[in-house]
């Protein structure tokens, strides 16, 4: 198809079509251009820690197999090369080797194709190479426990690819000694009728919303306001790459809205530590009121310490899956008190999660309308944001009430969309360690 995506975002006064919400065809191209060739989440390294443990996730909507041998992590379709059928139907567990259902087609760890039955008629065809009918693998790069895989072997580097928004990752990926993990069990898994760009667009930078629409499940049992202050003094909006992190110093504003003391008692009892590790600045973004998404689908939420994906599954349709991320070193009686607190918020039964899939599926559903998807959408809110002078890396401005950092998402969205290859796509230039200027 002819596509144009720069005439579907105006990412400088802020307006957005809504096509890109519902059209199969630009859906088609997300495919292909987006999660084709963009650095994916696909696991924490604490679901992996031992050989032969495995799960399986997608990349887009290709399934693929994420497992560990001897020498590291390898991710690779989970499609047989004879005649395409899913290798591995398990979410997770431990296994020598995956065999497909189908022909009896056996794979290593590392994908590569070991047997078969009748193995010797193949060996006796001419031009026949095991090693040429592998599950086709991905590139695999770890950021902190972050497990990342991309299909295009064009692609840059998962440091070019994250550059500066490393040092931000680091106040939640870098707090403790030990590192982080996530709590056993597997995801939580949901699905919504829904594009996969809403939820990421909200988490990318939207706490304006959360002044109206968690409202009516927060005020009742959190108190007035729901426990949130939102304020554009002492907050900000950081985009790289188009990955963004909207936060305020609160150290531990999100955390406050799970209404568990003891929660809240034990950060206190952290933040002198993790304010000599990271300093003052990132300190306070521990477990503030913020959000973030990792361009595309990959965000999470400080102070709650929920990570999801949005796992894409047609252009009005997104699987979300969801995990808790915990310092390793954290007591146990105090990682279940934040997957307790996960489950009463941000879980498909939660009194927050709730409010948001129903907004993100009438934003979609209501594009069917041929008058109304022809109607942009406004993302004009503070266009000419104030340049925040903190001497922090990326692209930051002040407040946190503020469309920057969708705008900057969706601004990315459209390089990758228009360009046919990676050497059309630029990345923003790494500066290395921020400052702490703001402080």
């Amino acid at each position: 198809m002819t596509f144009n995506a720069s005439s579907y975002v105006d990412p400088e006064f802020g307006s957005v079509d809504r096509r890109i919400f519902w059209s199969p065809e630009i859906y088609e191209l997300e495919l292909e251009r987006i999660f084709a060739r963009s650095w994916l989440f696909v696991a924490h390294e604490s679901q992996l820690e031992k050989p032969g443990s495995f799960l399986t996730t997608y990349m887009g909507q290709d399934p693929v197999i994420v497992s560990r041998d001897a020498q590291g992590i390898n991710v690779f379709l989970n499609s047989c090369p004879h005649r395409g059928n899913r290798v591995c139907f398990a979410d997770s567990g431990e296994s020598r080797q995956f065999t497909c259902n189908y022909h009896g087609w056996a794979f290593g760890l590392d994908g590569a194709l070991k047997r078969m039955p009748k193995m010797g008629i193949y060996k006796a065809t001419p031009g026949f190479r095991m090693e040429d009918w592998g599950l086709k693998r991905a590139r695999v790069a770890s950021y902190k426990g972050l497990v990342f895989a991309n299909f295009d072997e064009a692609a840059p580097s998962l440091d070019e690819w994250l550059g500066d928004f490393r040092w931000y990752l680091d106040a939640v990926l870098d707090a403790e000694d030990g590192g982080t993990e996530f709590l056993p069990g597997g995801a939580t898994r949901s699905v919504l009728n829904c594009n996969w760009k809403f939820p990421a667009d909200n988490f990318v930078g939207d706490i304006y919303h959360a002044l109206w629409t968690h409202l009516g499940g927060a005020e009742p049992t959190l108190g007035p306001h729901g426990g949130v202050k939102v304020e554009n003094e002492r907050s900000w909006h950081v985009s790289v790459n188009g990955h963004g992190w909207e936060f305020n110093d609160s150290f531990y504003g999100n955390a406050a809205t799970m209404g568990d003391r003891e929660v809240l008692r034990y950060m206190r009892s952290r933040q002198e530590a993790i304010t000599k590790r990271l300093g003052e600045f990132r300190a306070n973004m521990w477990g503030s009121v913020a959000s973030s998404t990792i361009f595309p689908n990959f965000s999470f939420l400080p102070g709650y310490f929920t990570f999801r994906t949005f796992q894409p599954k047609g252009p009005t349709r997104t699987e979300i899956h969801a995990w808790t991320l915990v310092p390793r070193n954290m007591p146990d009686e105090i990682k279940d008190r934040f997957r307790r607190g996960s489950m009463r918020t941000f879980s498909p039964g939660g009194i927050l999660e709730m409010d948001d899939g129903e907004n993100w599926e009438h934003s979609t559903a209501v594009n069917a309308g041929w008058v109304t998807r022809h109607q942009r959408l406004c993302y004009a809110m503070n266009p000419q944001d104030e340049m925040a002078e903190t001497g922090l890396a990326g692209n930051v401005r002040a407040g946190q009430l503020s469309d920057f950092n969708q705008r900057e998402f969706y601004r990315q969205w459209m390089k990758m969309m228009d360009a046919s290859s990676w050497q059309d796509i630029e990345l923003a230039p790494v500066a290395g360690p921020a400052a702490e200027a703001v402080e």
